[in-house]
């Protein structure tokens, strides 16, 4: 049983949705988010307010989260932000290109989180998880979105393409990847409770993008719990603000890797190595896109090849030995090129599908020794892993469409 509830959004004020709306804080660099906030309206004054102090200011001092807790209170005192009047959903629908997505906004109950009925996939890094619970307890408020998915069910699938066609568009922004994101608040109580009944239907969902945001949503609840002498589990700091969509909807792209050198190697002698577990062709075309798992692309020198896994290196019935991402690090990049841990190692940089693979033969031509594109990983086979309660491989998952943020956000 899944409590996935209705809530009092803040949101912006009618007309001013696609001046406050910004991508999340972690996809933009520093200076990415300046350019930004060259716009007093944006919503990264939010959730990057280092971006209105001194440059020599830490990123992480505290003086940021009380500058973005500032910055907030600001937005909402001059109307530039209002909170709805009554708890309510929204259908969060997204389309780009050709693929069309449609999720669910409302709270998570951090109790279930805490109890596995909102099941991980990911490790969290410690100082990421630290700024973001930081960030919550200073501004007081859920400022993005947990990205989550339950096993698709066919009266959850009707009720959202029913609401797109008989709800007026909330909010509609088109972002600077010509995204089209559009908000149906679902408000009146007998669609309210249709939605919350079949919502608890749900027996679990998975995160599938915003594991920090969550850790760091249950973290803040238990401080904000022993602060609380009449806590009585009804509080909005026992829920973080989420949109979960039917797994079928959802696509994943590729996340393809680049290292900088060949370990001391030359051309052939490295070759050789990889021969050992993998199948080498030259590619059909470059740059070249596996077709299917257990084959991956590789660029050297210039020069595409398709490597396909050997059958004595991977285990099909193993959710984890099973994943390209896992056959790739055990059997190349850490035996051969020496990346023991990719999450700290600066020679390797992961590079997400939406860039294209063009991206990876500008970085061979920039000096980078060989680059990998990588078979999409699957919705099953994220499910899968979740469900035995294992561990993925670091940037095993790109979901494209991104969300935005500053479309809505939770005060706890």
């Amino acid at each position: 049983m899944s409590d996935f509830r209705p809530f009092r959004a803040v949101r912006p004020v009618s007309g001013l949705e696609q001046k406050v709306n910004c991508p999340p804080y972690d996809v933009i660099s520093y200076e990415e988010a300046k350019e930004i906030g060259r716009n007093p309206e944006s919503f990264v004054h939010v959730i990057r307010a280092e971006i209105d102090l001194p440059e020599e200011v830490d990123h992480y001092d505290e003086v940021v989260y009380q500058k973005a807790s500032e910055n907030l209170k600001r937005m909402l005192a001059e109307s530039i932000l209002i909170q709805e009047d009554q708890p309510m959903y929204y259908v969060y629908w997204q389309k780009m290109k050709n693929h069309i997505q449609m999720g669910i906004v409302g709270c998570a109950s951090v109790d279930e989180y805490q109890q596995s009925k909102i099941k991980r996939h990911e490790l969290t890094r410690q100082d990421k998880e630290e700024d973001r619970v930081r960030h919550i307890h200073t501004t007081r408020a859920n400022t993005g979105l947990v990205y989550l998915t339950f096993r698709s069910t066919e009266k959850l699938e009707e009720l959202l393409s029913q609401y797109v066609a008989e709800l007026p568009v909330s909010m509609r922004v088109v972002d600077e990847n010509d995204v089209e994101h559009r908000l149906y608040a679902v408000k009146t109580e007998e669609k309210i409770e249709e939605l919350r009944r079949e919502l608890s239907g749900i027996e679990c969902m998975y995160i599938a993008d915003g594991h920090h945001r969550a850790a760091s949503s249950s973290r803040v609840r238990e401080l904000l719990k022993s602060e609380n002498e009449r806590h009585t589990g009804q509080e909005e700091y026992n829920y973080f603000m989420a949109v979960t969509y039917p797994h079928s909807q959802l696509r994943i792209m590729d996340y393809n890797r680049v290292v900088k050198d060949l370990n001391g190697m030359d051309t052939e002698q490295f070759l050789k190595r990889v021969g050992e577990n993998f199948e080498i062709a030259e590619a059909p075309e470059k740059p070249y896109a596996p077709e299917k798992r257990h084959e991956f692309g590789m660029c050297l020198e210039g020069k595409w090849y398709v490597l396909n896994a050997k059958e004595s290196i991977f285990d099909n019935s193993h959710p984890v030995r099973s994943l390209d991402v896992d056959i790739l690090q055990k059997n190349l990049l850490e035996p051969i090129l020496g990346i023991e841990n990719p999450r700290k190692d600066s020679r390797i940089d992961f590079v997400g599908g939406i860039r294209g693979l063009k991206a990876l033969e500008n970085r061979i031509a920039n000096g980078w020794a060989v680059a990998f594109s990588m078979f999409p990983t699957s919705m099953e086979e994220l499910l899968a892993v979740a469900d035995n309660d294992m561990i993925m491989p670091p940037k095993s998952t790109w979901f494209e469409p991104k969300l935005r943020s500053g479309l809505v956000l939770h005060l706890i």
